[in-house]
């Protein structure tokens, strides 16, 4: 079903599991050739082990996805297989299947739900998801940050 988002409540067996909910669509990582990375985090250390930097170290071991931000795949349709977590930044990822058979990640675009269609190029229609270049963008296209655009006609520039 692409417009249902379900919401899985958790079974209440600690207290922080109590009143806990998560979000059905996001899924965890699967091993591929987009994540890669050992871990090597100083963790506050210099070359001879020896702590330079305090209250730095722990936390969890965290490797690296690999987001595909030129978007260079030109006019081939993808398909958002899922919607995962990255350890490396504040915004959830995207995991596409191309029609050439590639995947990426991407940043997860606004709205953007499992089974959604994306595409790049110059003659894509404009929809939250695509991309294409700013020269092809028309004047009244109001851009809300660098890769997510936002069809709000800027009423200032109308005359």
């Amino acid at each position: 079903m692409k417009g249902n988002i379900q919401i899985h409540l958790y079974k209440t067996s600690t207290p922080s599991t109590r009143n806990g909910a998560v979000n059905s669509q996001v899924k965890s990582n699967t091993r591929n050739n987009l994540i890669y990375g050992q871990h090597r985090c100083s963790k506050g250390r210099n070359a001879r082990g020896i702590i330079t930097a305090g209250h730095r170290g722990g936390g969890h071991k965290r490797l690296y996805r690999q987001i595909d931000f030129r978007r260079n795949e030109k006019d081939i349709y993808g398909r958002i297989v899922s919607i995962e977590y990255d350890p490396n930044r504040n915004a959830s990822i995207c995991l596409i299947h191309y029609g050439d058979g590639e995947k990426r990640y991407i940043l997860h675009p606004r709205g953007a739900i499992i089974g959604d269609t994306i595409v790049s190029g110059t003659e894509v229609p404009i929809k939250m998801g695509n991309a294409l270049p700013l020269s092809a963008v028309e004047l009244w296209i109001y851009v809300i940050g660098s890769n997510q655009l936002g069809l709000r006609r800027n009423l200032e520039i109308d005359h």
